[in-house]
């Protein structure tokens, strides 16, 4: 009976990312503590490599049709990848299963959550404000953060939270990448942030799983669920009020973070 449900919340999971975007772990990691019981230490876990791998195939997707600034990716990675193994090799350091560090991952997860909730929301209220289009004059310039430290330091801090929660690399990467690229259009905007997720998610899903963070079976009956679920989110995206889903989407986001800072 568990194993439906499993691929049942996948599915449910894999629509909600295929309609408006948002990163699977924002929604996967609570329903995994909530509603399933699991330990916060394999929750996240078994989500960073079930984020990594749904993200995948978008990513070359995207590729191919030359969305993808590979630009902005590098710029992320570089703070992101060493903040993210700088993260494991703590959590090798105390052990992810120490009630220290699961107090922390909960608490990370509740505000990282409520980042999440904002960002959606703002999302949803000024997402259409990046421009459509750009020059071929303006690609370098669009391409260019309003100063070179800013993408490693928010790419560090992200890192950081997707490594402690798995949140973080979906909303809160896209609202980041909308301030610090202003000239950059919002479809470009996403498909950068779903590009250098792959690499942060797959780093530090291996991460965890050298740890023993990761349950395979669960893992392979989430996927189940969620790929299906985001083709057919993906296929109905102009159908639905993506404004109306993502303001819900925020006020659950932020009654689930607010549970869990609360615990």
């Amino acid at each position: 009976m568990h194993d439906i449900a499993f691929i049942v919340a996948g599915f449910f999971v894999g629509i909600v990312v295929g309609l408006t975007g948002v990163g699977g772990g924002s929604l996967m990691t609570p329903i995994l503590i909530f509603f399933f019981g699991v330990k916060p230490y394999m929750a996240v876990g078994t989500d960073l490599l079930f984020a990594a791998f749904t993200k995948l195939g978008g990513t070359v997707k995207m590729a191919r049709s030359g969305q993808v600034e590979w630009r902005v990716v590098a710029h992320l990675s570089a703070g992101s990848i060493p903040a993210a193994l700088a993260t494991l090799w703590l959590l090798k350091t105390l052990g992810p299963a120490d009630a220290a560090v699961q107090r922390l991952m909960t608490s990370t997860l509740g505000v990282a959550l409520l980042l999440t909730a904002a960002a959606t929301l703002y999302k949803a209220l000024r997402g259409k404000t990046a421009p459509q289009r750009i020059t071929a004059g303006q690609e370098k310039l669009a391409t260019t953060a309003r100063h070179w430290s800013l993408p490693l330091l928010f790419g560090a801090l992200i890192g950081t939270l997707v490594s402690l929660t798995s949140v973080g690399a979906g909303a809160i990467g896209v609202t980041v990448l909308m301030l610090l690229y202003p000239l950059l259009p919002l479809p470009r905007i996403v498909a950068a942030d779903i590009a250098y997720a792959v690499p942060l998610t797959l780093v530090a899903g291996a991460g965890h799983a050298s740890l023993g963070s990761v349950d395979w079976p669960m893992l392979g009956l989430l996927l189940a669920g969620s790929l299906p679920g985001i083709w057919l989110g993906s296929h109905f995206m102009s159908r639905v009020p993506e404004r109306l889903i993502r303001s819900l989407l925020s006020v659950l986001l932020a009654y689930a973070g607010t549970k869990l800072i609360i615990l």
